[in-house]
């Protein structure tokens, strides 16, 4: 079985040019005030068709805010990695179904899919897992951690905490802005799942 992307053959785009910063809008919309003031709001659109009013300068050039409890329509972010259209229970990953990275590959697909942009080739899919068994081993220090957890606790409760854990033993030299330094963190941390998930899996 192959696994194809959902929004074509080429590499998708999840989000449309005219979504990115700095890129002129294509459409605007028209917004009147109660007190006849009119402001004009970029129409923006993605790789699914969806439509969006981009509110970003709103309150800046206006002093008037958005009301909207629990974003219910508003999308927080925009990304070229993920969509997600919870109502139809969708979640592409850079335009693959989720359910067919689950059923026709693994995490070292799905992992090199985030990261890298792509599915890998057999010589990257090797070296992409010689990069993760680099950084199998964890710190005694956080080995520690899992004695501090009843041993009825959820495995996806200990799971969190140590991940989450992870950033107060290796954020030495760190530079968020540096994407070497995001590609190590990211390599790191699932290079490390297999080794955490055996330790929760003894905890149970």
């Amino acid at each position: 079985a192959r696994l194809t992307r959902s929004l074509g053959a080429s590499p998708p785009r999840l989000l449309r040019d005219d979504m990115t910063d700095g890129a002129p809008p294509c459409e605007a919309a028209t917004i009147t005030f109660p007190d006849g003031r009119t402001v004009k709001v970029p129409v923006l659109h993605d790789a699914a068709g969806a439509t969006f009013l981009d509110v970003r300068r709103l309150f800046p050039d206006t002093g008037v805010c958005t009301f909207d409890p629990g974003f219910n329509s508003t999308a927080s972010c925009a990304s070229t990695i993920t969509f997600i259209d919870g109502q139809n229970g969708r979640l592409l990953y850079r335009g693959y179904p989720i359910e067919d990275l689950a059923e026709h590959g693994d995490m070292v697909d799905c992992a090199h899919l985030l990261l890298r942009g792509s599915l890998p080739t057999r010589a990257q899919r090797l070296a992409f897992i010689g990069e993760a068994r680099n950084h199998r081993l964890v710190h005694e220090n956080l080995i520690r951690f899992f004695h501090g957890f009843n041993h009825d606790a959820h495995p996806m409760a200990i799971m969190v905490g140590v991940v989450g854990a992870l950033s107060a033993f290796y954020n030495d030299g760190m530079d968020i802005r540096d994407q070497a330094h995001r590609d190590k963190a990211a390599i790191r941390v699932f290079g490390k799942m297999t080794t955490l998930a055996a330790m929760v899996g003894d905890i149970g």
